[in-house]
């Protein structure tokens, strides 16, 4: 273990892992590497450890030229002059961000500055790079000398496999990974994600926290145990964590009074302190049982919103109080919702659109009760959200994904359409969120693949049939009826429309139908589904309002 000792304090380091047996790693199957990874094979032995991640780093396919140790040993002495190692600058590019000094001694943490001033001057496509100090921190625990550390870390950053992403390098990569991460968190920790609604004023300035709880906030014995099973999976696994961290956020302080006056220093506070509550082991134990989309999807909703935020113009950093809080009070009215309901329901909506102001479509105030008049109003616009008031002073309302002229697609017969992404809501009496049946369910969607697997149905669905052409397209092209195999043709219901009548929802779900004179309607819901309904059974509309996304 001699070799690997060299920047490291074993009086704060994990005791276990010196006094373990030395074992070897022969197997090289991914899913022999992947059981392992997850059982901390290699956690509990410092020198094996070291191996692992310098076999495991080896193997990643990067450019054709990539800084070696040889390159560091050439240029460090230029680069860093005489200066102190303590006193050296940081780029811009790391924003900042914590240089977390885990287990180092005194030799180790100033090694850390050397080596990301060199990465800076053999990578001037990097703009912006948070996680940088702590994945550099964290590999010279397990590096012979820094040449080694810079060499692993190149090969980190010039990894040229499309299809495995690793560490965000730019902050248009950054901020569409945090506009992912809220995304994600709307679906797997619905009540988590309503108690950051309610204490916080823009809930994407909390989510763009994520990569900082994994890489600055995280003690080293958790984060090196993220990394075993990272260096193998890739980056889904750090989504996988990040949600586990905000679960067991919630579970732990809910129902408390912030222990600070920002939600985002509690959370930070909570990740330093996890060993209080959570063993590492326990932590990847949740973070793994997180039914998560496949790869393919998470990477079809990162270009997405991308794509939103190039359109935006959005690629550089900036005061993200100007960009995220799109619903703003001197502009906005509505007959049905405040401006604070509007900012709820924007906090529920796909991450990539809640970047547009909204924009008032159609009124029965102003355009009258007519259907036809709805159509013509609503349509060519993608996606919309429907909000509706009844004369008993009940608002209930819709986020639909899909454009609705999609509906003379059945011809004269009603057919319905519409991806995962919708959801109907109440408002009063009560706030509530009912998701579409099958995201709420996935267990009564039966996939044909193992849900990590790059070659899920949904994976293969998405080069055929009628998904749109640009897999970066806005419209979120995944999680709709046909990428499962349900159990039958009303558990996919969500939106369908006529010359007769609308019905948004439906399944094992919550189900809005109005009539054609958009004066009246209903509801029917499942009661092993919500024991509330969105509204009265039977109900008058007194205003309908449909609000579409402005740029």
């Amino acid at each position: 273990m001699d070799e690997y000792n060299r920047f490291v304090d074993w009086d704060k380091m994990d005791g276990t892992v010196q006094s373990q047996d030395a074992k070897e790693l022969t197997c090289t199957e991914f899913q022999e590497l992947k059981q392992l990874a997850r059982q901390g094979y290699w956690a509990k032995n410092h020198s094996l450890r070291a191996k692992v991640y310098h076999k495991l780093i080896s193997n990643i396919p990067c450019r054709t030229v990539t800084p070696d140790a040889n390159v560091y040993r050439d240029i460090v002495v230029k680069i860093v002059g005489k200066r102190s190692s303590s006193s050296l600058p940081l780029p811009e590019f790391v924003d900042n961000s914590l240089v977390p000094t885990y287990c180092l001694n005194a030799e180790g943490i100033g090694a850390v500055r050397k080596i990301i001033l060199c990465i800076a001057n053999q990578f001037p496509d990097i703009s912006f790079c948070p996680a940088l100090p702590s994945v550099t921190a964290l590999l010279l625990h397990y590096s012979k000398d820094e040449a080694e550390c810079f060499e692993q870390v190149c090969r980190i950053l010039a990894c040229n496999d499309p299809s495995k992403r690793l560490i965000d390098q730019t902050f248009l990569a950054f901020e569409s990974s945090c506009m992912t991460f809220g995304d994600l968190v709307n679906k797997y920790c619905q009540a988590a994600h309503k108690l950051m609604v309610a204490v916080s004023e823009d809930v994407l300035e909390v989510y763009s926290d994520w990569q900082r709880w994994l890489f600055g906030e995280l003690p080293m014995v958790y984060i090196a145990r993220v990394f075993d099973v990272f260096l193998v999976e890739g980056y889904k696994v750090l989504y996988r964590v990040a949600l586990a961290l905000l679960k067991f956020f919630h579970k732990v302080r809910a129902g408390q009074p912030l222990e600070s006056d920002s939600i985002q220093q509690d959370i930070r506070a909570f990740v330093r302190d996890i060993a209080k509550s959570v063993s590492p082991e326990r932590l990847l134990e949740k973070a793994f049982a997180i039914r998560l989309f496949s790869r393919k999807e998470i990477q079809l909703l990162q270009m997405a919103n991308e794509k939103a935020l190039q359109q935006k113009g959005i690629t550089v950093k900036q005061k993200r109080q100007n960009v995220h809080l799109a619903v703003h009070a001197e502009n906005f009215k509505s007959e049905i919702v405040s401006v604070k309901e509007m900012r709820d329901i924007w906090s529920w909506i796909p991450e990539r659109f809640a970047l547009c102001q909204p924009l008032l479509l159609f009124t029965t105030l102003e355009h009258g009760c007519s259907l036809s008049r709805f159509y013509s109003h609503s349509e060519g616009h993608e996606p919309t959200l429907l909000l509706i008031k009844t004369t008993a002073k009940e608002v209930c309302g819709a986020y639909l994904s899909t454009d609705w002229s999609e509906r003379r697609r059945g011809g004269n017969k009603l057919s319905f359409f519409g991806t995962g992404e919708c959801f109907v809501f109440r408002l009063q009496p009560e706030v509530e969120r009912y998701e579409w049946v099958i995201i709420k369910h996935p267990e009564l969607a039966t996939a044909g693949a193992e849900p990590d697997s790059d070659t899920s149905p949904a994976g293969s669905a998405l080069a055929s049939r009628s998904a749109p052409p640009d897999p970066s397209d806005r419209l979120s092209p995944f999680l709709s009826a046909r990428h499962f195999n349900l159990p039958s043709k009303t558990a996919s219901m969500f939106m369908a429309g006529s010359s007769e009548c609308i019905i948004i929802g439906g399944g094992d779900g919550q189900a809005l139908y109005l009539d054609a004179d958009l004066n009246h309607g209903r509801t029917s819901h499942c009661n092993t589904f919500n024991n509330q309904p969105l509204c009265s059974e039977n109900f008058q509309i007194s205003v309908l309002e449909v609000w579409g996304f402005r740029d």
